[in-house]
């Protein structure tokens, strides 16, 4: 997710689409949380397993 932010980032720079520029910082934010969260042994999102 966090590749992803800063290839949007770069594109929007590149082309000149805010909307882009707006979104690759979104998923920066959100994937640097995420990684913080994982890092740390929080569960995010974690899956129920019946077995």
């Amino acid at each position: 997710m966090i590749i992803l932010g800063v290839i949007l980032l770069v594109v929007g720079f590149l082309t000149g689409l805010s909307i882009l520029w707006t979104i690759g910082i979104i998923l920066v934010v959100v994937g640097a949380i995420l990684w913080i969260l994982g890092a740390m042994g929080h569960a995010v999102a974690g899956r129920r397993h019946y077995w």
